[in-house]
């Protein structure tokens, strides 16, 4: 009779991941990473935050837009699904460093200043201004 090793599923492992490892050269989400890093300002979001003194501490407005532009590369525009990848995709907790363990719909919602400082809707209005036409 042939002998295997033994195996358990009810087994918890933990697992050591560097996140740098996993946004590998040459792929988009390396490159979101790259240009919110070090290309875009995001200063513009600072004032929005008003949690100086008191008040919890706000999700970096770089690590959300990376999650919103990779989140929707994937199709997904869902906040609660954002809210799922965030918790389970490797990807995702990558681009937050897993900072973002979101536990209600309304912090990746514009609304909200300190979780999510209206990225979405700044993007939007830079996007739907008229252009001025030059002449």
């Amino acid at each position: 009779m042939p002998r295997f090793k033994a195996y358990n599923y009810d087994l918890n492992a933990m697992v050591v991941i560097n996140y740098q490892d996993q946004l590998q050269p040459s792929t988009f989400e390396h490159a979101v990473h790259y240009l919110i890093e070090h290309k875009l300002d995001l200063s513009v979001f600072h004032p929005q935050y008003r949690n100086d003194a008191t008040g919890r501490l706000a999700y970096d407005p770089a690590i959300l837009l990376k999650i919103i532009l990779f989140a929707y590369s994937k199709g997904i525009t869902s906040s609660r699904e954002m809210q799922w990848s965030c918790e389970t995709n490797i990807i995702f907790k990558a681009l937050s460093c897993d900072t973002v363990q979101l536990s209600r719909k309304a912090d990746l919602q514009p609304s909200h200043a300190g979780s999510g400082a209206g990225i979405r809707q700044y993007w939007y209005d830079k996007t739907t201004e008229p252009i001025q036409a030059t002449g």
